[in-house]
């Protein structure tokens, strides 16, 4: 072995996904930016963007699967909590189904049997 880190990491912002806004303006916009060459991770190293992964299942690092679970956590009650403000734009529905799809990433990342929809 050359000495290369084997393991699937998350990015350290990993409850911002880069695919998808990277998606939404080529659709929107007709832009398409370049891909970091490396990110930086949730356990702190820098690794190239290609050994990482949004999806809890692929991810092999343990300190990364537990940084990805405490960033969704913290996700879904920063979104209950901003959701319930007044003035919000979204409902009450709207807001509970996205802290509970943050909340199902968070149990998976934990390795937590559940909903993966």
């Amino acid at each position: 072995m050359d000495g290369a880190d084997p393991h699937i990491h998350v990015e350290q912002s990993v409850t911002r996904d880069d695919a998808r806004v990277r998606n939404l303006l080529a659709g929107t916009f007709g832009l398409v930016g370049d891909l970091p060459g490396t990110v930086t991770t949730g356990c702190g190293l820098s690794v190239p963007y290609a050994m990482t992964s949004g999806r809890p299942e692929s991810v092999t690092c343990l300190t990364c699967r537990e940084h990805g679970r405490t960033q969704h956590l913290g996700l879904a009650e920063q979104i209950e909590r901003l959701g319930s403000m007044p003035g919000t734009v979204i409902t009450g529905a709207q807001m509970s189904q996205v802290a509970e799809h943050h909340r199902d990433l968070a149990r998976r990342f934990a390795g937590e049997c559940g909903p993966t929809t």
